[in-house]
């Protein structure tokens, strides 16, 4: 009977539990190894300061929509405020009560002034926007009959901060 030896007089005096401990740990030396090195860099990346930004914090209040002179088109205008130290986005305000609505903002040229839709409008950080006939505004196009004291539901949609529900009161309309 022929046995298989080891020629490696290293491998042969050293006990078998010492063979199984370097496995182990050079096996678990890769793992180790990488959690530590991502520890450190999200440990630097939020020593820099640009991790963890702190959200927007929108409110929004004085929601109101004017009852129109006639039936073709009014607007609704919010105050809204940031308390948070990021910037958030109104991408869109919705209703499913009135007709199309749509971001706008009064633009004179040569004199004259006339409505342009929106994309969006940012809402800075710390800071508070307040909607009025001579800026910006919701345009409504073709509402229903709306009278003083009404109350109308209106979605306003955020970038960061999602859907803010609200609802507006009708108010008469001013020059």
């Amino acid at each position: 009977m022929n046995s298989v030896s080891s020629t490696d007089p290293a491998e042969r005096s050293s006990p078998p539990w010492r063979r199984v401990t370097a496995g182990v740990l050079s096996a678990a030396l890769v793992p180790v190894v990488t959690c530590v090195t991502a520890l450190m860099l999200l440990t630097a990346y939020t020593t820099t300061g640009a991790a963890g930004a702190p959200p927007a914090r929108i409110g929004v209040s004085n929601a109101r929509i004017f009852v129109p002179p006639n039936s073709e088109n009014t607007a609704a205008f919010f105050d809204i405020g940031n308390t948070g130290a990021a910037d958030d986005v109104l991408t869109s305000v919705s209703s499913t009560e009135l007709g199309v609505t749509m971001l706008g903002r009064r633009v004179t040229r040569d004199g004259a002034g006339h409505m342009e839709p929106l994309d969006s409008l940012t809402i800075p950080a710390r800071s508070r926007v307040n909607m009025t006939p001579y800026g910006v505004d919701v345009m409504v196009l073709d509402p229903p009959r709306l009278k003083v004291g009404d109350r109308v539901r209106f979605d306003l949609w955020f970038r960061d901060s999602g859907q803010v529900t609200v609802d507006a009161v009708t108010v008469p309309a001013r020059a």
